[in-house]
């Protein structure tokens, strides 16, 4: 399994940012996805998941009400919209598939850097 991460880049205080997450194979929609993130000198948190056919999905307390998880299985993608982007959202996001055993996230994307400015 390959996940591929785009569309971070550099915005200021209040703007928006779309991350998409494309991932290969035949069964997508099995699985549940994640974004997370890691900020300079902090340990990787959990940001958003979502369901393999994306009726559910959790945020994190600092995601909540700014943040949208959703995902595309005919085009094996997921999505990340991120609106009102703060400095403390800076960081490396990474998309994760859950394992087949569906414990845990065992396939990990290279990361896509968002540097939000104040």
């Amino acid at each position: 399994v390959q996940l591929q991460a785009s569309g971070g880049g550099s915005v200021q205080a209040g703007g928006s940012l779309r991350l998409s997450c494309t991932a290969s194979g035949r069964t997508f929609d099995l699985y549940a996805m994640g974004w997370f993130r890691q900020a300079p000198g902090k340990e990787r948190e959990l940001v958003a998941t979502i369901s393999g056919s994306g009726g559910t999905a959790y945020y994190a307390d600092s995601a909540k009400g700014r943040f949208t998880i959703s995902r595309d299985n005919a085009k094996n993608t997921v999505y990340l919209q991120m609106n009102n982007l703060k400095p403390e959202d800076t960081a490396t996001y990474f998309c994760a598939r859950t394992t087949s055993g569906g414990i845990g996230y065992g396939y990990w994307g290279q990361g896509t850097q968002v540097t939000v400015s104040s």
